[in-house]
């Protein structure tokens, strides 16, 4: 099944982080410019890590050129656990 999560992303940074929640989505930094699409391939590449799972499972379904994306996500877990395990 999976879960869809909108996030908060802030690209450019020096490196690829959850930081805290903004206006009440999680927010992260992610260490690519938003140039060619580098940052959404990092935010993929960064969360299927964290999550233990492969890139395919991560799509982002809108938001595609925003910083607020909504993402849908291919695990069994929920809203909750992905924040503790993107926290960690």
């Amino acid at each position: 099944m999976g879960i869809r999560i909108t996030l908060y992303i802030q690209p450019g940074a020096k490196k690829s982080e959850y930081t805290d929640l903004f206006n009440g989505m999680p927010k992260l930094k992610i260490a690519s410019p938003p140039v060619d699409g580098a940052a959404n391939k990092e935010l993929i590449k960064f969360l299927s890590k964290k999550l233990g799972i492969s890139k395919s499972k991560v799509k982002i379904i809108s938001g595609e050129k925003s910083r607020i994306k909504t993402l849908e996500i291919d695990s069994d877990i929920t809203e909750d656990e992905f924040i503790k395990i993107i926290k960690g």
